[in-house]
Protein backbone atom coordinates (compact mmCIF):
# COMPACT_ATOMS: atom_id res chain seq x y z
CA UNK A 1 0.00 0.00 0.00
CA UNK A 2 1.45 3.50 -0.90
CA UNK A 3 1.23 6.66 1.09
CA UNK A 4 -1.60 8.45 -1.46
CA UNK A 5 -3.64 5.18 -0.28
CA UNK A 6 -3.16 5.95 3.24
CA UNK A 7 -3.82 9.82 2.79
CA UNK A 8 -7.24 8.87 1.00
CA UNK A 9 -8.05 6.81 3.78
CA UNK A 10 -7.02 8.81 6.79
CA UNK A 11 -9.23 12.04 4.48
CA UNK A 12 -12.09 9.53 4.07
CA UNK A 13 -12.04 8.95 7.15
CA UNK A 14 -12.00 12.07 8.99
CA UNK A 15 -14.70 13.48 6.34
CA UNK A 16 -16.72 10.42 7.41
CA UNK A 17 -16.50 10.46 10.99
CA UNK A 18 -17.35 14.24 10.90
CA UNK A 19 -20.38 13.43 8.47
CA UNK A 20 -21.28 10.94 11.84
CA UNK A 21 -21.42 13.49 14.39
CA UNK A 22 -23.35 15.75 12.75
CA UNK A 23 -26.18 12.82 11.01
CA UNK A 24 -26.26 10.73 14.68
CA UNK A 25 -26.69 13.31 16.77
CA UNK A 26 -26.45 10.83 20.11
CA UNK A 27 -23.17 9.93 18.83
CA UNK A 28 -21.08 13.66 18.75
CA UNK A 29 -17.97 13.15 20.11
CA UNK A 30 -16.99 17.21 19.20
CA UNK A 31 -15.40 17.95 15.92
CA UNK A 32 -12.17 17.08 16.47
CA UNK A 33 -12.70 13.83 18.48
CA UNK A 34 -15.23 12.82 15.50
CA UNK A 35 -11.88 13.90 13.11
CA UNK A 36 -9.75 11.67 15.07
CA UNK A 37 -12.01 8.75 15.85
CA UNK A 38 -12.82 8.68 11.72
CA UNK A 39 -9.43 8.99 10.81
CA UNK A 40 -8.43 6.30 12.89
CA UNK A 41 -11.37 4.00 11.42
CA UNK A 42 -10.28 5.55 8.31
CA UNK A 43 -7.40 3.55 8.10
CA UNK A 44 -8.47 -0.11 9.80
CA UNK A 45 -11.59 -0.05 7.29
CA UNK A 46 -9.90 1.39 4.19
CA UNK A 47 -7.35 -1.13 4.08
CA UNK A 48 -10.44 -3.95 4.45
CA UNK A 49 -12.66 -2.20 2.01
CA UNK A 50 -10.23 -1.15 -0.31
CA UNK A 51 -9.64 -4.71 -1.60
CA UNK A 52 -13.00 -5.88 -1.54
CA UNK A 53 -14.43 -2.56 -3.28
CA UNK A 54 -11.56 -3.28 -5.84
CA UNK A 55 -9.80 -0.75 -4.73
CA UNK A 56 -6.55 -2.65 -4.96
CA UNK A 57 -5.32 -1.14 -8.26
CA UNK A 58 -2.30 -0.71 -9.87
CA UNK A 59 -1.37 2.60 -11.20
CA UNK A 60 -0.56 2.48 -15.17
CA UNK A 61 3.46 3.61 -15.87
CA UNK A 62 4.23 5.19 -12.54
CA UNK A 63 0.99 7.29 -12.93
CA UNK A 64 -1.33 7.34 -10.00
CA UNK A 65 -4.95 5.31 -10.37
CA UNK A 66 -7.66 8.00 -9.40
CA UNK A 67 -9.95 5.04 -9.65
CA UNK A 68 -8.06 2.75 -6.91
CA UNK A 69 -7.80 6.43 -4.69
CA UNK A 70 -11.31 6.88 -4.86
CA UNK A 71 -12.12 3.37 -3.45
CA UNK A 72 -9.50 4.16 -0.94
CA UNK A 73 -11.17 7.24 -0.26
CA UNK A 74 -15.04 5.86 0.01
CA UNK A 75 -13.63 2.89 1.95
CA UNK A 76 -12.25 5.01 4.49
CA UNK A 77 -14.82 7.39 4.62
CA UNK A 78 -17.48 4.52 5.50
CA UNK A 79 -15.65 2.84 8.03
CA UNK A 80 -14.20 6.09 9.67
CA UNK A 81 -18.34 7.18 9.96
CA UNK A 82 -18.79 3.48 11.33
CA UNK A 83 -16.50 3.52 13.93
CA UNK A 84 -17.45 7.09 14.59
CA UNK A 85 -21.00 6.61 15.50
CA UNK A 86 -20.19 3.45 17.15
CA UNK A 87 -17.87 4.71 19.34
CA UNK A 88 -19.91 7.62 20.27
CA UNK A 89 -22.94 5.98 20.68
CA UNK A 90 -21.04 3.83 23.22
CA UNK A 91 -19.07 6.78 24.97
CA UNK A 92 -22.28 8.39 25.00
CA UNK A 93 -24.86 6.19 26.73
CA UNK A 94 -22.01 5.35 29.42
CA UNK A 95 -21.98 9.08 30.38
CA UNK A 96 -25.75 9.20 30.38
CA UNK A 97 -26.35 6.78 33.44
Amino acid sequence: MDIAAILAQIVGGAIGGTAGGKVVKDSDLGQIINLIVGAIGGIGGGALLGPLLGGAGTAAAGGVDIAALATQLVGGGVSGLILQVVIGLIKNKLLAR
